[in-house]
């Protein structure tokens, strides 16, 4: 099985697993609320505004980001398998976690949270974002591109030539030139990267809640895209895991919430709780980790590939999976509003994704299929077919 890649992951993986709603930041991403300045208190209207559109938004990438999971990590010429783009590029290609990266990846995240947590006490915060954000700005704009190329190769008009590029780097010669970097691109994937790139100076230059947004948006889609579980079991795991880190480092230390108010990088979504009151302009938000939307919506994609699998040419995994997913974010909401503290939102997420799918596995008598359900990555994948193509002129 293909190991993960962990730089591929970095948004989700370093993204603070909470739901806030008590985040009172100013444009900039800083903290606006002193000992002197009265504490912002959300109307019951843009409250709800602010949470509806939280909800709403991790709902897109996890349905879309799924859908685009089925056929197209299969894919490798455009159309084919109903795919709408093809991947011509390895970083494009989805990589599988097994149940190896699953037990590990906690510990990986957990460290690179309090790492991040002991360089915001020890530097200085305005320079470390600077570094961060000029990082994000490049992975923004790979992943909305990456994320508008499907619609880009419907709308783009037929009578308009399509040039084909190639970026190649090599080092050495003769018999030892190894690739560096090759990345083929077209005419439409230009006009892709220049829409995105005004996105990314326009977050570079504003830090706008809607540029952050559109950023945030794409790294969760691509996530739930091109990282794919190799069965049950390994999701599972993940879950698991990451359940008992976002617990321990919500309720059993300020880490998490220090380094979600401390951080200026797209990892999250937000939406201002005084819309109405400030329009665009509005700096009082409520908030929503990266990771609560990519963890549990690789699950969800996964589910949704079983019931491919399945040819009954029904939804049900995905949909049960879906709807718990809508119900446990609700729970957080709820519960985080009641009580007025954060929340580690894959407390409710976890039990709610796991549980609603496995409890309709039971009653339909498809528990043991579903848990013997395996994926392999696409170089295991191609490995297999070479071996038997070899077999078959053996014989």
């Amino acid at each position: 099985m293909a190991d993960v890649d962990q730089g591929s992951v970095l948004p989700s993986e370093t993204s603070p697993l909470i739901l806030d709603g008590l985040n009172s930041t100013d444009s900039n991403g800083t903290d606006a609320v002193n000992a002197t300045v009265a504490k912002f208190v959300a109307t019951p209207e843009g409250t709800a505004l602010a949470y509806g559109s939280l909800v709403f938004m991790a709902l897109l990438p996890i349905f879309f980001g799924a859908l685009r999971s089925v056929n197209c990590g299969k894919s490798k010429v455009a159309g084919e398998n109903g795919c709408d783009y093809e991947y011509r590029n390895s970083s494009d290609m989805p990589e599988t976690i097994t149940g190896r990266d699953a037990a590990r990846f906690p510990i990986i995240a957990s460290c690179t949270l309090f790492g991040l947590y002991l360089f915001f006490k020890i530097f200085s915060q305005e320079y470390i974002n600077l570094l961060l954000s000029m990082y994000f700005f490049v992975l923004g704009i790979l992943a909305l591109s990456h994320t508008m190329s499907p619609f880009m190769n419907r709308i783009f008009p037929a009578n308009i030539p399509i040039k084909q590029y190639q970026l190649l780097f090599t080092q050495g010669s003769g018999e030892t030139k190894e690739e560096i970097v090759n990345y083929e691109f077209d005419t439409k994937d230009m006009i892709c990267l220049v829409i995105s790139t005004v996105v990314g100076v326009w977050y570079i230059l504003k830090k706008h809640w809607i540029a952050n947004n559109l950023f945030g948006l794409a790294f969760a889609l691509n996530g739930v895209e091109l990282l794919h579980l190799n069965n049950v079991s390994t999701g599972c795991i993940l879950l698991g895991g990451l359940f008992v880190y976002d617990v321990f480092w919500v309720f059993g230390t300020n880490v998490m919430v220090t380094v979600a108010k401390s951080f200026e990088a797209p990892i999250k979504l937000v939406f201002p709780q005084d819309l109405f009151e400030k329009g665009l302009g509005a700096n009082q938000f409520a908030m929503l980790g990266l990771g609560d939307i990519v963890i549990p919506g690789i699950f969800i994609a996964l589910l949704l590939r079983f019931d491919v699998s399945l040819k009954k040419n029904t939804r049900t995994y995905f949909y049960t999976s879906f709807l718990a997913y809508i119900f446990g974010l609700g729970m957080t909401i709820w519960v985080m509003h009641t009580f007025k503290h954060a929340q580690p939102a894959l407390l409710y997420l976890v039990p709610a994704c796991i549980g609603f799918p496995v409890v309709v596995a039971l009653l339909k008598g498809e528990l043991t299929e579903m848990f013997r359900y395996e994926e392999v990555s696409p170089e295991d994948a191609a490995a297999k077919e070479e071996i038997t193509e070899a077999e078959k002129k053996d014989k």
